[in-house]
């Protein structure tokens, strides 16, 4: 192939190969874990301590066995005592088993929110959790409990239409899955083969695909921070920042590594020239002398 073709050639293989790079992280994470519900539910487990996320439990569930209770002057007192028991049960073991079960409920709604355009709400079902929360009511005496009807109540913890680009065009993402990762791989082996300077190609390939990876974390950032501005009042923000970053720490994670990597790579790129000039002479040496 002549080297007016194999220059150009290089170039736009290699360039490609680069803007794949934040998109092959993106369809990963889509598709094994989000996508997958076993991954999800793990990825969701912690915030079950979480402060901001407990706080917005026990208010969701006070306010819906609330709607149901009617004790006349009492209301406040039981109330306050709906509330501490709550927040008492958000504490237990039991607990953690329910927020896993509302999780895997609320599964299907988070692929639903991530891959239409509608205005869908990605909502966890605390179902589990108040009827647990009822139980500990009837044992301790309050009165009325044992008839609380235990009802969907949903929690809305992300709404798509605030999720920005980032959460948009999920579904092909997770079609594609690991494939525009290992497109981007052949894409930039193929491209530095081509290339008439393929030193100069590998570092280029290799900066390129930090600055990459190092917009796909700024995207995140930015996208949260958007996030959180466009919620609603109702929706706790503390509590969807929470979820944010447990939803998004493998895509944080990920690109700040392959940041890290390209440029070592381009360092020792940079520098092996110059290495292999200092070391030549003393092989020489070594070499007469065996």
């Amino acid at each position: 192939m002549p080297k007016s073709v194999r220059g150009p050639l290089s170039v736009v293989l290699l360039v490609l190969a680069c803007v794949l790079v934040p998109l092959g992280v993106l369809s990963i994470w889509a598709k094994y874990e989000i996508g997958d519900r076993d991954s999800y539910v793990a990825t969701m487990a912690p915030l079950a301590s979480d402060p901001a996320v407990r706080a917005a439990v026990a208010d969701e569930v006070t306010g819906s066995v609330m709607k149901e209770i009617d004790v006349g002057p009492l209301q406040g007192t039981v109330e306050s005592f709906v509330r501490d028991a709550v927040g008492s049960f958000t504490e237990t073991a039991s607990y953690k088993t329910a927020w896993n079960a509302a999780n895997r409920a609320a599964h299907d709604a988070v692929q639903s929110a991530l891959n239409d355009d509608s205005n869908g709400e990605v909502t966890i079902d605390l179902a589990p959790i108040t009827q647990q929360v009822k139980q500990q009511l009837v044992d301790d005496g309050v009165p009325f409990a044992s008839k609380i009807p235990v009802k969907h109540t949903d929690i809305t913890v992300l709404q798509s239409k605030d999720l920005g680009w980032l959460w948009k065009s999920f579904h092909a993402l997770q079609v594609a899955g690991v494939w525009p990762a290992v497109a981007a791989a052949l894409l930039a082996a193929a491209g530095i083969l081509l290339a008439t300077r393929r030193r100069r190609a590998a570092l280029g390939t290799a900066l390129g695909m930090a600055l990459g990876a190092a917009l796909l974390a700024i995207a995140v950032a930015i996208g949260r921070t958007l996030t959180l501005d466009d919620l609603p009042s109702d929706i706790s923000h503390d509590a969807a920042g929470a979820v944010y970053d447990a939803l998004t720490e493998t895509l944080r994670v990920t690109a700040w590594v392959i940041v890290g990597v390209m440029v070592l790579v381009a360092v020792v790129v940079w520098l092996w020239p110059r290495v292999y000039r200092r070391m030549r002479p003393r092989m020489g040496v070594h070499q007469t002398g065996t």
